[in-house]
């Protein structure tokens, strides 16, 4: 193989050679996806932190919510200086969560229930602890020397801001042992890899191999933009990025027909195109876009937000390329860059926390470390309403575990911490049922002061209720399962007022799909055009009442209230 994409004589970047299904597995278009940490999900020995059988004792929880493909985060053992994504080994587990045995029983129990799994790959940069980086910094003349990007000239090198400029001066740092300078976009224990070489490339592919072989489903590619961006003395990078992409597609498509790989691309709207590469590359893309826009519009009550993010993406297509994952909030801060400046600045003050007491919410300068339920003040019905848009926009869901209850972040814990609190089973147990171990063994603390009312939210007391938000976001998850138009249908937005009120439809084999949310906090009507036979229209989901006429329906709305609608065409 050579950095240009061609392996014994074959075009890497022919997916007819190897994709007999034209590489548009059905599968991940369809999936409702809950995203979760292993270590702080469920702990089934006592010893404070989460671990694969807890994972396997709570699969039944997941099921209720009717999600049917896991993204777990890095497990794979590491020194925790990033919450895993400092790789320490790439082909192992974390003892602290489990074994490799561990991992093939989850992998066989979900298998049992028609279950999918996808898991975190770090492939921009490893731990320090690595022993790639331990052979490098030791041996100049080691093959792992050239895994990593070094100067001994850091006056003349290449300059860039690093990901986290509160915390780093820059991109170098030094190494007393190799003494030269090695390149870090993110933190300085976190050394980037330099993609570049073919045998750091041989490594990564392998990697995915090792993993599609032992059960897993497709990946979650971490930092993808980073990747390939200008790296090392020289600002080098590869002479076709998108080559690395396309040929990390091929290589998990010839050990699994049906593996996805889904990019973490925080890159601008312009670019984004990029990452799929005409269907060669990634599957899917992490909607950053949609996830300030979306969840910025809802927390505002104004549906401008939403009109922006559809002009500023590509257009996702049932039958095409272009796909995007989409989300409410995930486990890093609430990156707002993607908003204009204005609504940025007002996004800043308006959803701050903490700030005048030393817990300021706001973090790196581009987003907020908040949960939804922070964002949205505890408001259920907010939070209810902005998964069923999340489950009825075009692209693959993503609920971040804890939210289908409400669970708050914690801002007395430093930086990302706060939102990656363990999971909260029972608040009338020990450490709210998440361990059995002392409170100080936990791996990161359950409840801390927070604020009035923060910690409130557990799975116990939702769990059952037909109001509660765990039964209406498991609700609309069941809507989504129902309604194949979303991931298979013509979208297109409908025009509606007031400004509050949301509505789009999709078409497909002759039926209709509308779905319409009222942002507002209080009564509002709208009237929506609705091409179906009165007699024919059927509620998917929603408690809002509506009069269905020739041309068009009319709904009247709660505050915070949804509506699906199906029929058939006429």
């Amino acid at each position: 193989m050579d950095s240009q994409g061609t392996l014994d004589g074959v075009d890497s970047a022919d997916p007819g050679a190897v994709f007999a299904d034209g590489g548009q597995p059905a599968w991940y278009r369809d999936a409702v996806v809950y995203s979760l940490d292993v270590k702080t999900f469920q702990d089934s020995d006592g010893d404070g932190w989460g671990d694969f059988q807890g994972l396997i004792d709570r699969l039944d929880y997941l099921e209720e919510i009717g999600v049917d493909c896991l993204w777990v985060r890095p497990f794979y053992p590491s020194p925790l200086r990033d919450n895993g994504y400092d790789v320490a080994d790439y082909r192992g587990v974390d003892d602290r969560m489990g074994s490799m045995d561990d991992f093939d029983r989850l992998v066989d129990e979900m298998d049992d229930r028609g279950m999918r799994l996808i898991t975190d790959l770090v492939l921009n940069h490893t731990s320090v602890d690595h022993e790639w980086f331990q052979r490098a910094r030791e041996d100049p003349d080691s093959k792992y020397h050239d895994y990593y990007l070094w100067t001994s000239h850091i006056d003349d090198a290449f300059h860039t801001e690093n990901i986290f400029p509160e915390f780093e001066d820059g991109v170098w740092s030094y190494d007393e042992v190799a003494e030269k300078h090695y390149f870090h976009q993110f933190y300085n224990h976190q050394p980037d890899l330099n993609v570049a070489n073919p045998e750091v490339q041989e490594e990564l592919f392998d990697i995915i191999q090792f993993w599609l072989e032992r059960g897993v489903d497709g990946f979650r590619i971490d930092a993808a933009h980073p990747m390939v961006l200008p790296k090392g003395h020289n600002a080098h990078r590869m002479d076709d990025p998108q080559w690395l992409f396309r040929e990390m597609k091929r290589r998990a498509r010839e050990v699994k027909d049906d593996a996805v790989l889904l990019a973490e691309a925080d890159d601008e709207p312009d670019h984004l195109d990029f990452y799929f590469a005409g269907g060669d590359g990634f599957d899917a893309l992490f909607n950053f876009v949609g996830n300030s826009h979306v969840t910025y519009g809802v927390g505002v009550e104004d549906t401008w937000p939403l009109h922006r993010m559809f002009e500023q993406i590509p257009d996702g297509d049932p039958d095409g390329h272009v796909w995007w994952a989409n989300f409410l909030r995930n486990h890093d801060e609430w990156n707002l860059l993607k908003l204009p400046h204005e609504a940025l600045e007002h996004a800043r003050e308006e959803f701050r926390e903490g700030h005048g007491d030393g817990r300021d919410s706001w973090i790196f300068g581009r987003g907020h470390r908040l949960r939804l339920a922070d964002l949205y003040d505890g408001d259920h019905d907010r939070i209810a309403m902005a998964h069923s848009l999340l489950l009825a926009l075009p692209g693959t869901p993503i609920l971040f575990s804890g939210d289908e209850i409400g669970m708050h972040a914690d801002l007395d814990l430093p930086e990302r911490q706060a939102v990656r609190t363990p999971m909260r089973w029972d608040g009338s147990e020990p450490n709210a049922g998440f361990s059995s171990a002392d409170a100080d063994e936990l791996v990161i603390p359950v409840d801390g002061t927070g604020w009035p009312g923060v910690f409130q939210a557990d799975v116990a007391s939702q769990r059952g209720d037909a109001d509660s938000l765990f039964a209406r976001v498991s609700r609309a998850v069941e809507a989504r399962k129902r309604a194949p138009e979303v991931s298979r249908g013509d979208f297109a937005v409908v025009d509606t007022d007031p400004k509050e009120v949301w509505a789009h439809r999709f078409d497909h084999d002759g039926e209709v799909l509308l779905t319409v949310h009222n942002f507002a906090d209080d009564h509002r009507e709208a009237v929506v055009g609705f091409d179906v036979d009165p007699d024919d229209a059927e509620c998917v989901l929603g408690d809002a009442e509506f009069t269905v006429a020739d041309g068009g329906v009319s709904v009247s709305m709660d505050g915070c209230d949804y509506l699906w609608l199906r029929g058939e065409k006429r």
